[in-house]
């Protein structure tokens, strides 16, 4: 498990289940926390989203992401903590898809 990367989630969420099943497909080692389970946790989610205790969150390193897809949570692994990649990362799975490029076109 890796310290530098951080998955906050709640049961019973569709969002966290599919991000946590992506990111194992991809064998990346991250650490979890039950927002509902672990104060500290929520308290993190609600001080980067707003006040709101918005799950998927993801930490990586010093930066938080607000309900990723697990490509988007890779490339931001790759970026500020490249070593904990797993080895076989295929790079053009880090690539933005077409929806990603849309969302980027329209809100920058």
């Amino acid at each position: 498990m890796s310290d530098a990367i951080t998955v906050y989630w709640r049961p019973g969420c569709g969002f966290c289940s599919g991000l946590l099943r992506g990111l194992e497909r991809q064998e990346l080692s991250f650490g979890r926390v039950n927002v509902w389970d672990d104060p500290d946790g929520a308290a993190f989610v609600r001080s980067v989203a707003g006040g709101n205790e918005t799950v998927p969150t993801v930490r990586v390193g010093d930066v938080a992401l607000i309900n990723p897809t697990a490509r988007e949570v890779l490339r931001t692994v790759a970026e500020h903590a490249p070593d904990d990649l797993p080895d076989d990362l295929d790079p053009a799975e880090l690539e933005l898809s077409r929806p990603e490029k849309l969302r980027q076109r329209l809100f920058g």
